[in-house]
């Protein structure tokens, strides 16, 4: 029988969007011993997005998938990594992930979120798919949770909105993107059976 490690060095994880969540996310999977992320961003490193996001002031102008591949890489020189800089649609989605296992969303627009959740279930019925959603302001330790909607898991409070007077602040961001990462891993190493006929929601 395969060991825990061994089990995620043969696994191949998703993640659509490397700004706050994304990044912290991947980076956590890699620390993990995750064997293969797929990483897909179309966006550039700002100075604004140091705050919360997994980025060094050195990597500000740089393309976000090509900066975060070279951080995977010296934390885990082991790593598998595929990045793709590009705008994700569900062409691209049913392309770029085809070969994961589980898929990550990692968004910050609602319309986003649910496009790919859309893409999964139309074109990967059988995978699951890990969203946040609520991860705004500061605080609220208690209210972060993890809820699976049939093939869909939610992590986050599912509340709050980014706003000027709740921002997206790195504690929570990197909470809810730690909640992603450990679900991700639940689902591999326990074998998780996916719904049947594809469902992921029930509202």
């Amino acid at each position: 029988m395969k060991s825990k490690l061994q089990k995620l060095k043969g696994t191949c994880i998703g993640i659509a969007g490397c700004g706050g969540l994304g990044s912290n996310c991947a980076v956590a999977l890699a620390r993990a011993g995750v064997g293969r992320l797929v990483i897909a961003d179309f966006d550039s490193v700002t100075r604004e997005n140091l705050d919360r996001q997994y980025y060094f002031l050195d990597q500000v102008g740089q393309k976000k998938v090509r900066a975060l591949y070279e951080t995977l890489l010296r934390i885990n020189p082991d790593i598998v990594v595929e990045a793709y800089d590009l705008r994700l649609g569900p062409g691209e989605i049913a392309h770029v992930f085809k070969d994961c296992q589980v898929i990550i969303e990692a968004f910050d627009r609602a319309d986003m979120k649910r496009m790919i959740i859309e893409a999964v279930v139309e074109h990967f019925p059988d995978k699951f798919i890990i969203a946040g959603s609520g991860l705004a302001g500061y605080g609220g330790n208690n209210e972060l949770r993890t809820r699976r909607l049939g093939n869909l898991f939610i992590c986050g409070d599912e509340v709050s909105e980014v706003s000027d007077e709740l921002p997206p602040l790195a504690p929570r961001v990197a909470a809810v993107a730690a909640l992603q990462a450990n679900q991700a891993l639940e689902i591999v190493l326990d074998d998780m059976e996916p719904a049947r006929g594809g469902d992921v929601w029930d509202e």
